[in-house]
């Protein structure tokens, strides 16, 4: 089920009237319904594949907490092997399989290759990313293990977050779902905010940039220099808004319910160097890697060469977990020799050494989005030739007078989500408005309630994060 669908808009309410009118103790049984039902919209047999994870973590977990030695760890292994094992079999399978016929074949090796047609389930790596993340906690001692297996489903299923993140941890999510919330005004208003931005960020700028995006990939020996430019930012604003919006509207949902879960965005275009960057984009994966991969290697607290390798490592691992392909791969690795770069030529700022001049911080941040905006070529071309074409026509059709594109609104949608960053600053939509005098909320509301109605995307796309 999408969030910007006809069916979600009648889902939503239904099941927050019946989440405040049952007693206490059946509402995690709404709960479980209710996600089980979103999740069976989409591709109902795989459901079957998070009831796996979730008996299998939540029977892990217990025997971890009870164990010692051996057999503790063994538990651990396991929880972890048949995640991962899950993940890598359907996103991974088929990637692998043609890559050892390459390889074979450059050896002048036989390799009969088994092609398997597998659609990966919605949302399968950050379900296996945010439940492993609680076996381990359990393991290390950081979180009791849960007896109630409603509450730990709840906490792999719940419907706001579980198809795109962001990736919580049960201290946080497990603790917020076992609250006896009653209904709040201020829950109804600031969920109807968020998810009123949300759909805007999502259905009035990020739609609108897709088409010019799209046509310029389809055929870029068809532009020239210029509309490859713009097109490389207007990816960076797409992908953005498109993620963005639904991380907003997921917080929304889970409001509603008089549920917090946590911002997985702080204005990340606006960041001066590729750390920082990380710190304000995709925050969970971010600090799910630093915790769980890491930090385990050793950090920054190891020799100048074992930290590089921890770094390249880490990106590149996270470049893999968005796809199987060596365009993600290569989007992983770029990302961590640039902030290694930055470290040597001594031009990184921490988010706590602003310089004074506005001057150095605007010449920062743009040096910042320029890297990532095109690093993301790799991650929005579908291989290795599409990424080559693209450069290629960047560098070479400076006078190519090829197709007319047409991207003037698309940039209008990209400044007015950068517009809405600035002005929301270290902040959040719902935040900022309750803190504004009622006739400047108003007219925001009504500008984005306009926007939603006359400006939306003439075409639905699906989040671009749904296929991870």
């Amino acid at each position: 089920m999408l969030f910007n669908s006809l069916q979600f808009f009648i889902f939503l309410p239904v099941v927050t009237l019946l989440f405040y009118l049952l007693p206490f103790r059946f509402r995690w049984i709404l709960i479980f319904v209710a996600s089980c039902y979103f999740y069976m919209a989409l591709i109902p047999k795989y459901i079957l594949l998070l009831f796996f994870i979730i008996l299998v973590d939540y029977i892990s977990a217990l025997t971890i907490e009870q164990t010692r030695g051996k057999l503790k760890t063994f538990f651990l292994v396991f929880s972890i092997a048949s995640n991962l094992g899950l993940l890598c079999f359907f996103k991974y399978y088929n990637f692998f399989d043609s890559n050892l016929e390459s390889l074979f074949r450059h050896l002048h090796l036989s390799y009969e290759r088994i092609p398997l047609q597998l659609i990966l389930p919605i949302g399968l790596s950050f379900h296996t990313f945010q439940s492993m993340s609680y076996t381990i906690e359990v393991y290390r001692g950081n979180q009791k293990a849960e007896r109630h297996l409603g509450y730990f489903a709840n906490y792999v299923l719940f419907f706001p977050q579980m198809v795109a993140g962001p990736i919580e941890r049960y201290s946080s999510l497990g603790n917020e779902l076992k609250k006896n919330n009653t209904p709040l005004y201020e829950n109804f208003s600031n969920g109807l905010r968020l998810i009123l931005f949300g759909l805007f960020i999502k259905m009035t700028i990020a739609d609108n940039i897709a088409p010019v995006v799209n046509q310029v990939y389809e055929n870029p020996s068809q532009f020239n220099s210029i509309d490859i430019l713009s097109v490389i930012f207007l990816f960076s604003f797409q992908i953005y808004a498109d993620f963005y919006g639904y991380s907003t509207i997921a917080i929304g949902c889970a409001r509603l319910l008089g549920v917090n879960i946590m911002d997985n965005f702080k204005t990340p275009y606006l960041s001066r160097s590729i750390s920082e960057f990380w710190q304000r984009w995709h925050i969970s994966l971010s600090s799910w890697f630093r915790d769980y991969l890491y930090i385990p290697l050793g950090g920054n607290k190891v020799k100048i060469p074992r930290f590089i390798f921890n770094v390249l490592v880490v990106f590149t691992i996270s470049g893999f977990w968005h796809g199987a392909s060596w365009t993600f791969i290569i989007w992983g690795f770029l990302h961590g020799f640039f902030f290694l770069l930055e470290k040597l030529i001594g031009i990184y700022f921490s988010s706590s050494k602003k310089s004074e001049s506005w001057f150095l911080n605007g010449i920062l941040t743009f040096k910042t989005f320029l890297i990532v905006s095109l690093i993301w070529v790799f991650f929005r071309a579908e291989n290795l030739e599409k990424v080559k074409s693209i450069f290629y026509a960047l560098i070479h059709n400076k006078s190519v007078a090829g197709e007319q594109l047409h991207y003037g609104y698309a940039w209008i949608m990209a400044i007015v989500l950068l517009f809405s960053d600035y002005l929301f600053f270290n902040s959040r939509f719902d935040k900022s408005m309750v803190g504004s005098p009622s006739f400047l909320r108003w007219a925001f509301y009504t500008i984005i309630l306009f926007g939603l109605l006359t400006m939306s995307g003439v075409e639905q796309y699906p989040f671009i994060y749904f296929q991870f």
